[in-house]
């Protein structure tokens, strides 16, 4: 439902459900016409032509034909680090910036990463099941799980969650490695050239790089035929990162020991045969989601629209607006 017209403020168009701590700020500070485009296609082309912002979450598709409806368009905001459904390209054709909001969730997925790897491994989701289904007494004790401290960590993009999981690792005496679009010479972990290369080298296999076209299904048959009968896969990325049938394929033939998984490829919708696994622990795409991070992401969404429209820099725009060339 859109808020009644106020002329001195930009008009706002969501793209997604928005939790109510950022909805609620929003409408505040700017006319918002709440996923009228979902809702009311035909209010929609009337106000069409007044959309001057964009926001959504991680997930929102905003594609360039979205785009090309909103003429006055002139900042897209995404609450959220990924933003791999924004067309980017097309809004940098029309000089329209896009923000994003890093680094006020580095710490809740990196948590949310460690926490995986020792659930998959140690088996803690099945043995909380063992106990309260009653097993333990009359069954014995579990079968024994796998050890997380000093082993093999290797990570697939070592950006700032990257490097704080690697902060994490090390306090369990895990020997960490990496790989990614380049090497980082400032840091102090041995580099591989392919995930596969690095898969060959480790226990726990991590992944938290950007999704896009660029990394749809870098993890594929090969790279988990690498990992082995001993590695485990944790996916705290984008689910696209994954080749999801090939993982199904591996966990159930035991070619690797086990997943963790918050992302995947087609949400929320999992297929029933990952979920059959015994050798998996799954979540709802939740590594970001505590009140304190998710109040940080709604608060750093809206002051980027804030700066836009009062002529101030942009808090975070994403490294492709950073990149671009400018005229001259």
């Amino acid at each position: 439902m859109s808020q009644p017209s106020t002329a001195a403020r930009p008009a706002v168009l969501t793209v997604a459900k928005l939790p109510p701590f950022y909805l609620e700020p929003l409408k505040s500070a700017f006319e918002v016409h709440d996923r009228l485009h979902e809702t009311d296609p035909a209010a929609f082309a009337r106000i069409a032509p007044t959309i001057r912002g964009v926001t959504g979450g991680g997930e929102s598709m905003v594609p360039r034909a979205l785009m090309d409806q909103l003429p006055a368009l002139e900042v897209v905001s995404i609450m959220g680090v990924g933003y791999d459904k924004v067309d980017v390209p097309a809004a940098i054709e029309r000089n329209i910036p896009v923000t994003h909001t890093p680094n006020v969730l580095n710490d809740e997925v990196a948590d949310l990463a460690i926490g995986l790897m020792l659930s998959v491994a140690r088996r803690i989701p099945q043995s909380d099941r063992y106990v309260r289904e009653g097993l333990w007494a009359t069954q014995g004790n579990m079968p024994l799980a796998r050890k997380m401290s000093g082993a093999r960590l290797g990570i697939v993009g070592l950006g700032r969650i990257g490097q704080a999981i690697a902060r994490r690792a090390a306090a369990f005496g895990m020997s960490i490695a990496y790989t990614g679009r380049t090497q980082r010479a400032e840091l102090p972990y041995p580099y591989f050239a392919s995930a596969k290369a690095l898969a060959a080298e480790v226990d726990f296999l991590v992944c938290i790089t950007p999704g896009g076209e660029g990394t749809r299904k870098m993890i594929d048959r090969e790279v988990l035929e690498a990992l082995g009968p001993r590695g485990f896969l944790v996916n705290v990325a984008r689910g696209s990162v994954v080749d999801e049938a090939a993982l199904i394929d591996a966990l159930q033939r035991n070619v690797i020991a086990g997943a963790g998984l918050d992302v995947f490829e087609d949400e929320p919708r999992v297929p029933q045969a990952l979920r059959d696994l015994p050798n998996v622990v799954l979540t709802p795409h939740m590594a970001s989601a505590t009140h304190e991070t998710r109040q940080a992401m709604a608060d750093l969404a809206l002051d980027n629209l804030k700066a836009h429209f009062s002529g101030a820099p942009l808090l975070s725009p994403v490294p492709e607006w950073q990149a671009r060339k400018t005229p001259g």
